[in-house]
């Protein structure tokens, strides 16, 4: 078994009387991907939000190598190694996809951000941004502005920017989102290489992609953990064909 990385005890996270989470236990480990899946409104984004530090959680101890790290701000999750994409494109289209992964990098080597041009010419920042484009295979597009490129190439961008943070952990909040199929797999193949080196937690609907990608799966609902497991034992549980019975439009 690989090293766990990061880990949620008791998670919760309420608003008002909705319970969004709800004393939440799930362990990720180093080299692998671990898929979040459930209906609507399950709390799977709620979960990789609190990961990430954008929520705070209502109570709960949030653990990164062994660390508490529960109340830390968003950016000093950042800068301890756990990074977040978006369900929408995140990044800065009028910028190049290298400026774009600098913007990232410069989170990592710290600093003030200062002016533009004088960040861009950091060789440090730059090299750091450029090995990023390299890992997503946008090497060629470096100098490209970012809304000249294909909307699945500004997915990989996304992913190039969290790489540019120096992450241990990759939170993916459904990087497939509306794309067709050649784009699909060609974010999957991404996957399959990243997840040999990161710890990477996938939020996605596309279950084709889940079940071929995951070496872990975590079914939500209702802000709860129903069960983890390895994906042909999560296929044949009856207690996730229960939580989706008549529900034809979600995942299974």
């Amino acid at each position: 078994m690989n090293e766990c990385v990061l880990q949620a005890e008791n998670l919760s996270k309420h608003w008002g009387g909705l319970k969004a989470l709800n004393e939440f236990n799930i362990k990720f480990y180093d080299k692998s991907l671990h898929s979040i899946v459930g209906p609507n409104g399950a709390g799977k984004s709620t979960l990789l939000n609190i990961l990430c530090g954008t929520y705070p959680a209502t109570n709960g101890v949030i653990l990164y190598q062994g660390q508490e790290i529960t109340s830390l701000k968003s950016y000093e999750f950042c800068r301890k190694g756990i990074g977040r994409s978006f369900q929408k494109t995140n990044i800065f289209k009028g910028a190049t996809c290298l400026e774009n992964c600098c913007i990232a990098a410069q989170q990592r080597v710290g600093g003030s951000f200062g002016l533009f041009k004088s960040r861009h010419a950091n060789k440090k920042v730059k090299q750091i941004a450029m090995d990023a484009l390299a890992k997503v295979n946008l090497t060629e597009r470096a100098e490209t502005l970012a809304n000249a490129i294909s909307y699945g190439e500004q997915r990989q961008l996304e992913i190039a920017m969290v790489l540019a943070t120096d992450p241990k952990v990759l939170l993916l909040d459904e990087p497939m989102a509306g794309m067709g199929h050649e784009e699909s797999l060609t974010i999957i193949e991404l996957l399959k290489s990243l997840k040999k080196h990161y710890c990477i937690v996938l939020v996605e609907h596309d279950m084709d992609a889940v079940f071929e990608l995951s070496d872990l799966m975590t079914v939500m609902v209702d802000g709860q953990h129903l069960i983890t497991d390895v994906v042909d034992n999560i296929r044949a549980n009856p207690l996730v064909q229960e939580a989706y019975l008549g529900n034809e439009n979600e995942v299974f």
